[in-house]
């Protein structure tokens, strides 16, 4: 993935080498704050309405104000805007958008007021099912996600994924698994978790801390559409080394098989023929928009 130039802060394009903000922001000393990752694709933002719903609930979680504004019609403008200003409107791009509550203050914030910060990445090339042999994959065991309202929403404060990213470069794995503090399976270090087992495919509950994915909730719904069983469950890490197949999925690379979990070894043809149905179910629901 690939800096661009230049960025969109609160409504105004500066440059990525540009200083944007004083030492009190709130988003830097307290992680005050959220962001929603998403995919652009020759200017078409994926998964846009489920997006701005998971922005609008984090930020009345976090008590933000000014929620409205950030609308489809808002994120079309500003992120093609960008993407001209970068020269990437017809390429593959994550894009990045940042709130976090502006003002001064301590722990105790003097205003609610929201403020944002715009990125886009270029993305080299299309990372999915299609074109990966899977990822070799492991548990991170140093610390363990509390389950809360909170766990839903991508905070901006991501101490325990920061930590597990260690863990994976360490290791030299290409991604980890994290477990709650009742230890069961949640989520991988940015993506859902998706397992099939016994012919059932299962992924973990909301209410076991797991981030409310957008291509997560995709899924599922494509999955009831089309009569597939899918059941969100507790999880315990144990089916790891009896699932038949397993893929990850987040908003940016859609959804990547796992290859291994320590000598477990996994197939992945359910999860490639799953993908291509999706991505028609996808391309029907656009032409009929």
């Amino acid at each position: 993935m690939n800096q661009s130039r230049y960025l969109n802060f609160n409504g105004e394009l500066y440059h990525t080498e540009d200083a944007l903000f004083q030492s009190h922001n709130r988003s830097f000393r307290y992680g005050d704050g959220l962001f929603e990752t998403m995919r652009c694709s020759n200017g078409n933002i994926q998964l846009l309405d489920y997006h701005i719903q998971r922005l609008h609930q984090g930020m009345d979680l976090l008590k933000l104000e000014g929620s409205a504004k950030y609308n489809e019609s808002f994120f079309q403008e500003k992120i093609v805007a960008l993407l001209k200003k970068n020269e990437l409107l017809g390429n593959e791009c994550s894009v990045r958008f940042a709130v976090y509550r502006d003002g001064a203050g301590l722990y105790t914030p003097q205003s609610n007021q929201s403020a944002y910060l715009l990125e886009i990445f270029r993305l080299d090339r299309k990372i999915n099912v299609h074109n990966q042999a899977g990822l070799i994959i492991d548990v991170f065991p140093d610390h363990k996600k509390p389950v809360n309202a909170l766990s839903a929403i991508k905070s901006s404060n991501a101490l325990l994924y920061v930590l597990a990213g260690i863990f994976r470069k360490t290791h030299a794995l290409d991604d980890v698994l994290l477990i709650n503090e009742n230890g069961f399976l949640v989520e991988a270090a940015s993506s859902n978790i998706f397992i099939w087992y016994q012919n059932t495919l299962y992924t973990p509950a909301l209410s076991e801390g797991c981030v409310d994915g957008v291509m997560r909730r995709a899924i599922i719904e494509f999955a009831k559409e089309k009569e597939i069983e899918i059941i969100e469950a507790q999880i315990n890490p144990q089916i790891l080394n009896e699932a038949e197949e397993i893929f990850l999925t987040n908003a940016v690379h859609g959804m990547q098989c796992v290859l291994g979990y320590k000598k477990k070894r996994y197939f992945h043809r359910l999860s490639k023929d799953l993908w291509r149905k999706y991505e028609q179910w996808q391309s029907e629901l656009t032409e009929s928009s």
